[in-house]
């Protein structure tokens, strides 16, 4: 039980920090990214502004004054090997390039990223307008446009490196987190485990001390119910009540000590598995119940055709199947049907009990497994009932290697299917 707390707990730990991981590492990737594509931006509006005071000779010369190298005022910041400049007339028309790449596409003001279509680079541009004063003053003339652009496979070179430093750094660190996790997670877990082993053995220790004073107040109530002419008539009812009560705390204690015992596998091992057909055993256990049935108007149905055998203790699946079928005929009012069936899936021997009782609810569901848990908790103190049957039962069942699976509706009914493997 504890073993899966750990992990869950682990997973948990874990889960949370791979959260904050990857809210991290984005962070940075799109810090650093958007700085690198902002320092380029600055550097190609530089290029693009150093070329504009030249607009009107490379509008009237071309390529002839391009080539005169020491005319141009942005030769010094200038790399032809990665870089390019395009000059546009105020229409969009292609006027003159330098540079390593020409782009075949209109001039658009701002930084766009785009693909170099013959050799498949990728490249950032940077467009900017330029005006030329006109006779109307405060509204200058659209002479043109100048594009820069330049390679951007270092910055995305970069952006990869940056983004398995991040991947494997996260890794790595949750890795170192797992490790230190696990030692925390037990640390945390230890005072739980101890607090609730000492309960549980309280618990043990205490059902079995109360047995003797409850066997001793049983058996005086008893002589007291055989000699019923020596107490006053007015105290036989009292009587009765002392002798219900102490049999529902005896009931109690029973299963207390059952459920404490269950979760000490040595206690539970110790005992021999034997062969068992569930037919007789269920064939008993309705015959038993029959009287009870009849006391509440239920018929009792039983549907036990194929001869099945599994491998288990006797004592406790008896009380498996009487604790089902048992809360099955408590929670069926008058003139409802409760029905046994079993029947065989691949290798497992599949029982179920089915009733037209109250139902339980979606939200009741998930907590009908826990300990002290009732469906009509007023109903259930008042037919002597303690809460521990269904925990018992599922204890029985997963020790068996088996399961139970309920489906139930409310103002329908109920169905508790058991599988245990055959033999």
């Amino acid at each position: 039980m504890f073993q899966g707390l750990r992990w869950r707990l682990l997973l948990s730990y874990l889960t949370i920090m791979a959260a904050i991981l990857a809210v991290f590492g984005s962070g940075v990737y799109i810090f650093f990214s958007r700085n690198l594509y902002r320092q380029l931006d600055k550097k190609l509006l530089t290029l693009a502004q150093s070329a504009a005071p030249s607009f009107a000779e490379v509008q009237n010369d071309g390529s002839d004054y391009l080539n005169q190298v020491d005319k141009v005022p942005w030769r010094d910041i200038f790399n032809r090997d990665k870089q390019s400049l395009e000059w546009f007339d105020a229409e969009g028309n292609f006027l003159a390039s330098k540079g390593f790449f020409k782009l075949e596409l209109k001039p658009k003001t701002g930084a766009t990223n785009l693909l170099h279509n013959s050799a498949e680079v990728p490249v950032r541009t940077y467009t900017i307008s330029v005006f030329k004063d006109s006779t109307v003053p405060n509204e200058p003339t659209l002479e043109g446009y100048i594009r820069a652009s330049q390679s951007i496979e270092e910055i995305e070179s970069v952006q990869n490196q940056l983004f398995w430093v991040l991947v494997l750094g996260g890794v790595m660190t949750l890795i170192l987190s797992g490790l230190g996790g696990m030692w925390l997670t037990q640390k945390a877990i230890e005072p739980i485990e101890a607090s609730f082993f000492k309960l549980k053995q309280f618990t043990a220790d205490a059902s079995h001390e109360l047995r003797g004073p409850l066997t001793a107040i049983k058996a005086s109530i008893e002589i007291l119910q055989n000699h019923l002419e020596r107490v006053h008539p007015k105290d036989h009812k009292k009587i009765n009540a002392i002798a219900t009560a102490t049999s529902h705390m005896g009931q109690l204690i029973e299963d207390l000590l059952f459920l404490a015992r269950t979760d000490q596998t040595v206690a539970i091992l110790a005992r021999e598995k034997t062969e068992i057909s569930l037919n007789t055993l269920l064939s008993d256990l309705v015959v038993l119940n029959e009287p009870f049935a009849q006391k509440k108007q239920i018929e009792l149905q039983s549907y036990l055709v194929s001869e099945i055998k599994v491998v288990g203790d006797r004592m406790q699946l008896t009380r498996l199947f009487s604790n089902l079928l048992q809360n099955a005929l408590q929670y069926t009012p008058e003139g409802g049907i409760v029905s046994v069936y079993i029947n065989k899936h691949n290798r497992t021997a599949v029982v179920s009990i089915r009733d037209t009782g109250i139902g339980i609810s979606t939200e009741q569901l998930p907590h009908i497994f826990d300990r002290f848990w009732r469906a009509d908790k007023a109903r259930t103190r008042r037919e002597g009932g303690t809460g521990l049957g269904l925990a018992i039962a599922q204890a029985i069942a997963q020790y068996h290697g088996g399961k139970i699976v309920v489906t139930s509706k409310v103002g329908v009914g109920s169905c508790f299917q058991v599988k245990i493997p055959m033999l």
